[in-house]
């Protein structure tokens, strides 16, 4: 229909302007709500996972992964076994196809194609497969070096990495026995390397379960340790020759003529002071590189992978990739030297992988290849062990690239352009530090946590950098630098808004100028904020749910005694317990696992609710044993370290029914769980 505005009269003409107002107004506010519109990213919109299929008949628990030259893809398992897997990219297609080429051999937890052929590590040597006939089996298995075993469950072996100058390098568990790491076997809780000629030097001592290693593009080896004693959280560490890394168990070899490494067991305080502090006094041990925030950042630090030019994977070449067992997910590491001293940050990466990591690989197409096990131990990821890959889909997502330390602060570069008035308020930034206690206890608790304010901000002029003046920065702390508030130039946040930073040495430079113009305003109010950027759930729990001695009102009458333990893989010893509605309940709880574990009593239908809202706590979680203050939770013990027990009170709920427990640790619900069966 076409309107002929000049017939129309003086009344009709008002109402016509009124609408062409109206209508307008409306596409200029839909255009400004699409300019302001805040787009939030999720990891799968970058980085896609895929499994490769597995037959039903094998059971893959990946040890170590290495590729052929002619890209099949070989696997050990924790069975001895090592199998061949040709197409494993699924190319047009086709299913991958298994050969199984060697077998027989104990816990293989390392596997590398070197020279033309495959080395095993197994729990007592370094072991040469060889096919000679060409049927595609193994037919020789040479033992290239061995050592002792005292047969404890927990003398696992890794390797061989080759270092620059063509040597394998391997490294051996302590015992665990009883509630601490031992060296009962000669050169457990070192690193050793094996020359060409198959010659064994010791290298480093001090490790725990160093599950992983891996060199970075400058040819300097880096480990993954895993928490427990002497050990406050999971941390990767750089390793020179001649270095003391922490454990104490390892150095009742360092007597041995062939041993680089002088110290005794008995010069190693026992303080609870932090590793750094103690390291000034104690010449040659050596702090992590990069914390890894317990239970935030993983729980089983495992494998390390080199971004080098074989992989694609966003624009972060030259930095570290680091998985975990327990987590099943992979983190991101940025390192720098400042005066000659290896730090950086950790940045999470990936989660939702199928089974808890221990090996990653590039492939040819620059993919990531993922092997799992659950080995027993559980994860977070359900399955019992499995193969994926991971790729990226060629789209940058909106990061902190890196983050460095500056003589005033830290400067975080970012993957694309940011929001200039984001950037440069700021609330949209928080700074707090922390650290562990060193000591001859499992892990640790977070200790001399404080606020760094930050006092000035200053965007660089192509909005790729900003950098950060904050004060009470601590040498040897982890630094949690949340920006969650920043947005990137189109509007998107950051696929993750928060890095640990790890700060041993305070770099020289020129410091930035406070003005007027940079100046941070002091903050009106302060929101407590969890690793996920939003409000954490109260860090409270009710003390009526943890009663540890018995209520004056039973006049000393307990009706039922139940006594609960735990089982190896994240289990407790009894998956039902059987109470009448309403009687007085003594529950004794023993922690017999090496790990840490509670027992969190929960209405029916919300055990997941609260293990997600344990897990949310964050930094907080520890100081109330990962227990979230809500309705959901009826009964609990605090968190116990292995070996201990606590007994708690509770009357049984009057309402007959399934009511779920669970440990509350981290990650551990998925697995930990049963049930109260509350009877009439």
């Amino acid at each position: 229909m076409t309107i002929q505005y000049k017939k129309l009269n003086a009344i009709t003409k008002r109402i016509v302007a009124v609408f062409l107002c109206i209508y307008v107004l409306g596409i200029a506010t839909a255009f400004a709500q699409k300019d302001t519109a805040v787009h939030v990213q999720k990891e799968d919109d970058f980085y896609k996972i895929l499994s490769v299929p597995i037959p039903d008949n094998i059971l893959l628990e990946v040890g170590g992964m290495t590729f052929l030259p002619n890209d099949e893809l070989a696997v050990s398992t924790r069975r001895g076994e090592v199998w061949i897997i040709s197409n494993p990219y699924m190319k047009n297609g086709a299913m991958p196809r298994y050969r199984l080429f060697a077998q027989g051999m104990h816990e293989v937890l390392g596997l590398n194609y070197i020279r033309g052929d495959i080395y095993a590590v197994q729990r007592s040597e370094l072991t040469r497969l060889r096919d000679l006939n060409g049927d595609g089996e193994a037919d020789e298995y040479k033992t290239i070096y061995s050592w002792p075993l005292a047969g404890n469950y927990h003398e696992f072996a890794y390797g061989p990495v080759l270092d620059k100058d063509g040597n394998m390098i391997i490294t051996l568990n302590v015992a665990w026995v009883g509630d601490h790491g031992e060296s009962l076997s000669k050169w457990h809780g070192w690193m050793i390397k094996i020359s060409p000629d198959g010659k064994m030097k010791p290298f480093a001592a001090g490790m725990r379960s160093p599950a992983a290693f891996a060199l970075n593009d400058k040819g300097d080896i880096f480990y993954s340790e895993n928490q427990g004693d002497w050990v406050g959280s999971g941390s990767i560490t750089h390793v020179a020759e001649g270095d003391f890394l922490g454990n104490p168990a390892s150095l009742v070899w360092s007597g041995l003529p062939e041993s680089n490494v002088k110290l005794k067991k008995e010069d190693i305080p026992d303080t609870n002071e932090p590793k750094y502090d103690v390291a000034k006094r104690v010449p040659g041990l050596k702090p992590p590189s990069v914390w890894f925030p317990h239970t935030i950042l993983g729980i089983s630090t495992s494998g390390i992978l080199n971004y080098d030019d074989k992989g694609k994977m966003g624009p972060f070449a030259g930095q570290l990739f680091v998985g975990d067992q327990g987590q099943s997910k992979i983190m991101r590491v940025f390192l720098e030297q400042v005066k000659g001293v290896y730090q950086g940050v950790v940045f999470p990466f990936r989660e939702g992988f199928s089974s808890g990591i221990l090996r990653m690989n590039w492939g040819s197409d620059g993919s990531m290849f993922v092997g799992m096990t659950s080995r027993g131990w559980g994860a977070t990821g359900r399955a019992p062990y499995g193969l994926q890959r991971l790729s990226w889909n060629g789209k940058t997502p909106f990061e902190m690239k890196t983050i460095e330390a500056r003589p005033d602060g830290f400067e975080i570069t970012f993957t694309q352009p940011v929001d200039i008035t984001a950037a440069r308020d700021g609330s949209s930034y928080a700074v707090t530090r922390f650290t562990y206690q060193y000591h001859h206890n499992y892990g640790s608790p977070i200790i001399n946590s404080g606020v760094c304010p930050v006092r000035a901000i200053e965007v660089s002029p192509d909005r790729m950098k900003v950098r950060l003046v904050v004060d009470s920065l601590k040498l040897g702390y982890i630094h949690e630098i949340k920006a969650e508030g920043v947005l990137s130039a189109d509007r998107n946040t950051l696929l993750h808004n928060f890095g640990y930073y790890t700060l041993n040495q305070i770099p020289d430079g020129d410091k930035l100028a406070v003005t007027d113009a940079n100046k941070v305003q002091p903050m009106s109010h302060h929101h407590t904020m969890n690793n996920t950027g939003k409000t954490a759930p109260s860090a409270t729990a009710v003390s009526a749910k943890h009663l540890t001695r018995i209520p004056a009102s039973w006049k000393n009458k307990v009706d039922r005694t139940l006594t609960m333990g735990t089982k190896p893989g994240l289990k407790f010893d009894k998956t039902t317990l059987t109470v009448k509605a309403g009687e007085h309940v003594k529950l004794v709880f023993n922690n017999n696992d090496d790990m840490m574990h509670n027992i969190v009593i929960t209405r029916p239908g919300t055990a997941n609710t609260v293990g997600e809202a344990a897990t949310k706590l964050g930094l907080a979680g520890e100081r109330v044993s990962y227990v979230p203050a809500m309705q959901d939770v009826l009964f609990h013990t605090t968190l116990l370290e292995p070996t201990k027990s606590e007994t708690i009170y509770f009357t049984a709920p009057d309402q007959p029914g399934q009511y779920p427990y669970i440990c509350t640790f981290p990650g551990h619900y998925l697995a930990m769980r049963g049930v109260l069966v509350v009877t009439k």
